[in-house]
């Protein structure tokens, strides 16, 4: 007898928790790359097809999230429609889905899992996986005209690949889930050109761009347009809070600076520049002044400054290093977790001249590092000197505001889950 018989199937009167619990049970792995599965039950959903609306992908290490923030609030301000499908969440599963920057109702998503649990048959699905379909289904009942998928790991077998997209924005190329992506940035950045499509336009944030990305994007006659080649940004020397944006195509001046990375807003603007060339600059403007994202350099408390980044790999860690610059002088604190899977030596080496007291802390997670192996990665040439263990996020923070003063400036970094854990403290 096989351990899916015997779980009962949640009904449309079963609440959001119970049906969870039900797709963690069903599938025995939490990723299983490939496409065809969820292809399969996608056809059986109709949601293949997504037109009239317009599709953009999003793929890349760092800066998925906020890049399909800054997109949906620019194109909300214009006064478009927009369903964004992003991943993981921090609190609730809901934020996954939103359709005009609202999270997806508990009602909404049964009824999607409903509708795809009667589809599927026997074919199996991950959890990851019916998130995406439940996505997919909600924006084509809401009628959205525009649908931003945020690519969840890697590009060419990710479940948003099911769909083809008018444009596709990469975002940056690092390493990070090497057992799935590959050990070198080439290998990495073929994974992710796999969301390019033919004859269609890939907007590029990632400099140093890898070979193979030109090539396949060649293959494909996907037109390939470059920061630092087709599109060029750069801040007002005399005007900090403003930056300039310069293309073939179009060119700003006087933008507002976002307080997510500016990056990826010019990414957003060059996309825009293809896709939606009418939008006014008031309006970008606007849409850049109001995006956030919660867990990106996200301030929670003014005395002392507290700062929530979910930063876990080093091109992540970098950025929010230059960003602590702006605090040079002041003692920064550091509340640590991470999964034991990632390059904890290199992100902790990154802050390490930064940070005046770590505070390592075991994740409550099976791919949790504890606190005991962060700290024999640290740094051992003396810059660490003053650093404290805990079992858990709820004893560090309690240490620390026992200790911490009103001008301190405390970062709360190194996983999802450990922003998500302090956050529902």
């Amino acid at each position: 007898m096989s351990i899916v018989s015997e779980i009962t199937v949640p009904n449309q009167q079963s609440n959001l928790a119970q049906w969870l619990d039900y797709l963690l049970a069903i599938h025995p792995s939490e990723i299983d790359m490939g496409l065809t599965r969820v292809s399969a039950v996608a056809e059986r959903l109709s949601v293949l097809d997504l037109a009239p609306a317009k599709v953009i992908t999003v793929a890349g290490t760092n800066g998925k999230g906020t890049t399909c923030a800054m997109l949906a609030s620019i194109l909300r301000q214009a006064g478009l429609s927009v369903g964004v499908y992003s991943s993981p969440h921090l609190l609730h599963y809901n934020e996954r889905v939103q359709i005009n920057q609202q999270d997806a109702s508990d009602d909404a998503l049964i009824e999607a899992f409903c509708a795809i649990e009667a589809a599927r048959g026997d074919i199996s699905l991950t959890f990851f996986e019916y998130a995406t379909l439940a996505g997919l289904y909600l924006f084509k009942a809401a009628k959205v005209d525009v649908i931003i998928l945020e690519v969840g790991l890697g590009g060419r077998l990710d479940a948003t690949n099911i769909i083809d997209s008018t444009a596709t924005i990469l975002t940056s190329i690092d390493l990070d889930h090497q057992e799935y992506l590959g050990d070198t940035r080439e290998l990495v950045g073929r994974e992710k050109a796999g969301v390019f499509r033919p004859d269609c336009v890939a907007i590029i944030g990632e400099p140093d761009l890898p070979l193979s990305i030109t090539e396949y994007a060649n293959q494909l006659h996907t037109t390939l347009y470059r920061v630092g080649h087709e599109f060029n940004y750069h801040k007002n020397q005399t005007q900090p809070a403003l930056w300039h944006f310069e293309s073939a195509r179009q060119s700003y001046t006087g933008l507002t600076v976002p307080r997510l990375p500016l990056a990826n807003a010019a990414s957003v603007v060059a996309l825009l520049s293809h896709i939606w060339p009418q939008i006014s600059q008031q309006h970008i403007n606007q849409g850049l002044q109001q995006a956030q994202l919660a867990g990106r350099l996200e301030q929670v408390s003014q005395q002392p400054l507290v700062l929530l980044d979910v930063a876990h790999n080093p091109h992540a860690v970098r950025y929010l290093a230059q960003q602590l610059q702006a605090y040079q002088g002041r003692r920064i604190v550091a509340l640590c977790g991470m999964l034991k899977d990632k390059d904890i030596k290199s992100v902790l080496a990154t802050l390490a001249e930064q940070i005046s007291h770590w505070n390592l802390v075991s994740l409550d997670n099976p791919r949790g590092a504890s606190a005991q192996a962060l700290r024999q990665a640290l740094p051992n040439d003396g810059s660490c000197e003053h650093v404290s263990e805990f079992a858990d996020i709820a004893s560090a923070w309690q240490a620390i505001q026992a200790t911490v003063n009103a001008d301190d400036v405390v970062i709360v970094f190194g996983s999802f889950y450990t922003v998500a854990g302090f956050k529902s403290l």
